[in-house]
């Protein structure tokens, strides 16, 4: 049942934001009494932790699936992008930003856990890619990762874009052709463009 709480909770939270959602709502949707939420979770500030740690878990397993599938290093990337478009993909404001607001020391250890998974990925992805051919031989890994995280954050900050679902899938995309192009040999390069035209957001 817990299980089941957090990954109901996990999904209700990312569609309608952390603050108008309520435990009733949670219940409601489950089919149960608010009563068995609290056998699991003392309070709403503990069901946000715990959800959000569920779905960074689930999301992390998910990733290690996709990397292990044998893609090129750019193709891996897209693959990658698929995860969180679909994860996001109900959302009607901006899920992460409303943390921030609402639940701050939950998302400043989210950011924390997202960074460590993030870095560890990108830096396994780049050796794959200079591996392949497929990168510059010569780059600063540990920039380009900070760089291409920072830039993918910027994306759903809503103080530089009005959220909308369509404008961040598209800004994603762009953030990713600008992370790969800053980094591709020219072999690289045209499988970049091969993934774009398979990719394209109308």
């Amino acid at each position: 049942m817990k299980e089941l709480i957090l990954k109901k909770a996990g999904e209700t939270f990312l569609k309608y934001g952390f603050k108008s959602v309520t435990m009733d709502d949670i219940a409601n949707d489950l089919g149960i009494s608010k009563k068995t939420i609290y056998k699991h979770f003392k309070n709403k500030v503990e069901l946000v932790d715990s959800a959000i740690s569920y779905l960074h878990e689930s999301m992390h397993k998910t990733v290690l699936i996709v990397c292990s599938k044998g893609f090129n290093a750019i193709q891996e990337n897209f693959e990658i992008k698929k995860i969180f478009s679909e994860l996001f993909k109900n959302s009607d404001n901006s899920p992460m930003y409303q943390l921030q607001k609402y639940y701050p020391e939950t998302y400043a250890k989210i950011m924390k856990d997202e960074f460590a998974m993030f870095k560890n990925c990108i830096l396994q992805n780049i050796e794959k890619g200079i591996f392949e051919g497929l990168y510059r031989k010569n780059l600063d890994k540990e920039l380009t990762t900070k760089f291409y995280f920072s830039l993918m954050l910027s994306v759903h900050d809503t103080n530089l874009y009005t959220y909308n679902k369509n404008t961040i899938n598209r800004l994603e995309l762009k953030a990713l052709e600008y992370h790969i192009r800053a980094i591709a040999t020219l072999k690289g390069l045209k499988i970049l463009e091969e993934q774009l035209e398979k990719n394209s957001v109308k």
